[in-house]
């Protein structure tokens, strides 16, 4: 399976921050759910971060997908993200990478295709 792909612009100041963001992602999916997302692409807009990434899904889920299970895939990602064990480190991440605090946290994910999203608010950066 080839390396993920993660997008940046070497001309963006916050491309590097982008892309920090982009690989933290790709690498916590990979170490909690034991496979991680072929691509991965980070926007951030004052305040908001959002990382969208595409695939991912273990055997498991893609076998309970391709039995309409849709909803149950669904929920246990989503309940599996909220543990503190998996958020804790997914804030820590985007902490780490963008040097603010983040006051919230909000993950999703949608199938045909697969997309996985986490969204963050951030404090505000000091004036």
């Amino acid at each position: 399976m080839p390396e993920p792909t993660v997008e940046e612009t070497t001309q963006d100041p916050q491309g590097s921050v982008r892309a920090s963001i982009s690989n933290a992602m790709v690498a916590l999916k990979k170490q909690y759910y034991g496979r991680g997302p072929e691509r991965a692409k980070t926007y951030i807009n004052d305040d908001y971060v959002f990382c969208a990434m595409e695939g991912g899904l273990t055997r498991n889920e893609e076998t309970l997908l391709e039995a309409g299970e849709d909803k149950l895939v669904r929920q246990y990602r989503l309940r599996f993200q909220e543990t503190p064990a998996v958020s804790e480190a997914t804030i820590g991440a985007v902490e780490e990478a963008t040097g603010r605090r983040v006051l919230s946290y909000h993950s999703q994910i949608v199938f045909k295709p697969t997309r996985a999203f986490e969204i963050f608010l951030l404090e505000s950066a000091p004036r």
